[in-house]
C-alpha cells in the first residue's frame, strides 16, 4: 500500500466522484479507478459502490477512512514537520466555518496568512455547528470555527462572545420595544434555522421553558432576515449576523442576555501549518479588538 493510494481514495470520497477525484489529482479516470481497486485488492473487500450517479462507500469503507485520513493527515504533519526544520513554512491548512465568519473574518484573515505564509496553502469548508465538529474529529478538516460547547477530545481556543437578538419587522406591532419577553416569543410564529444552526436557540427554550411555534425552518441567515422583513414571524439570531440588516427589520434584545461562544477548534496534535493559522486568527482578532470574552 502507498500514500498515493490512499490519496486517490480520499479524493473519491471528498469528491464523490473518480472523474472529479482525476481532476483535483490530474490522473486520469482510469488511473483512479485503477488505485481503488488495487486498494480493494489489497484489503480483500470492496471500499467503494460505483453507480451512474457516483460512487458511495461500503460499511467497510466507511471503516478504513478513518485510519487512511488519519495516516495521510500525520504524513502531511511529518512533511510540514521535515520543511520547518529546513527553515520552511509550506503545507495545508483545512479549515472549516459558517456564514457569518466566512463574510465577516476570513477575507481579513486569509489575506494576511498567505501574506506571511505564501508557501501553506489554505482549503476551505462550510457547513454547520455538528458537521464541522464532525469533520475536525474525523480528520477531515485541521480546524474549525465552533461554538461551545463541544466535544472534550477537541482543544478550544474562544474568540467572541456573540449576543442572541430578535428580530421583527416594522410592521409587527411589537417593533417599538426594546427587549421581548420569552413569553411573547412562544406566542409568536418563529422562523428558525435548521438543525445543527441553532445550538444556542434551543438552549434558550430549554432554559425559559419555551414551547416554540415553529413556522419555516431555514438555514441561510439572508433567508431568515428576508421571511422576518415581510412579517412571516420573528426570529432569534446572533449579532454577527445582523451586519447588514434592513431598515424594515427592528432588532429587540432579549429579556434575559444570552450569548454563543465562537471559538476555533482542532485537535491537540495540530500540525505546523495549523498552529500558524490559528496563531494568525488570533493575532488578527486582537490587533482589530474583536476579541469579546
Amino acid at each position: 500500500m502507498t500514500i498515493s493510494r490512499f490519496e486517490v481514495f480520499n479524493a473519491v470520497v471528498e469528491t464523490g466522484s473518480l472523474t472529479k477525484a482525476g481532476e483535483m489529482l490530474n490522473l486520469t479516470q482510469s488511473a483512479v479507478s485503477h488505485a481503488i481497486t488495487s486498494l480493494e485488492n489489497e484489503f480483500g473487500f470492496a471500499l467503494m459502490t460505483r453507480r451512474k450517479s457516483g460512487v458511495s462507500l461500503t460499511s467497510n469503507g466507511e471503516r478504513m477512512l478513518v485510519y487512511i485520513r488519519a495516516i495521510l493527515n500525520m504524513h502531511d504533519k511529518m512533511k510540514q514537520e521535515a520543511a520547518a526544520i529546513n527553515g520552511l513554512e509550506v503545507g495545508v491548512v483545512r479549515i472549516g466555518t459558517f456564514t457569518s465568519i466566512a463574510t465577516q473574518w476570513l477575507p481579513h484573515i486569509l489575506k494576511r496568512f498567505e501574506e506571511n505564509y505564501p508557501g501553506i496553502a489554505v482549503k476551505l469548508f462550510e457547513n454547520d455547528y455538528s458537521k464541522l465538529e464532525q469533520w475536525i474529529l474525523e480528520g477531515k478538516i485541521d480546524c474549525g470555527f465552533l461554538t461551545f460547547p463541544i466535544s472534550k477530545s477537541l482543544e478550544f481556543l474562544p474568540l467572541k462572545k456573540d449576543r442572541m437578538l430578535c428580530i421583527v419587522s416594522n410592521q409587527h406591532p411589537i417593533h417599538t420595544q426594546d427587549k421581548i419577553t420569552f413569553q411573547q416569543i412562544q406566542e409568536e410564529q418563529l422562523i428558525m434555522p435548521k438543525k445543527g444552526w441553532n445550538n444556542e436557540i434551543e438552549q434558550i427554550f430549554r432554559e425559559n421553558h419555551i414551547k416554540p411555534n415553529i413556522k419555516f425552518q431555514v438555514s441561510d441567515d439572508q433567508t431568515i432576515i428576508a421571511m422576518v422583513q415581510n412579517n412571516l414571524g420573528i426570529s432569534i439570531r446572533p449579532e454577527m449576523t445582523l451586519y447588514q440588516i434592513p431598515n424594515d427589520v427592528h432588532i429587540l434584545k432579549l429579556e434575559k442576555d444570552y450569548f454563543r461562544l465562537i471559538g476555533i477548534a482542532s485537535k491537540p496534535n495540530k500540525s505546523p501549518a495549523t498552529q500558524k493559522f490559528i496563531q494568525c486568527v488570533h493575532s488578527w482578532l486582537s490587533e482589530k479588538n474583536l476579541i469579546n470574552l
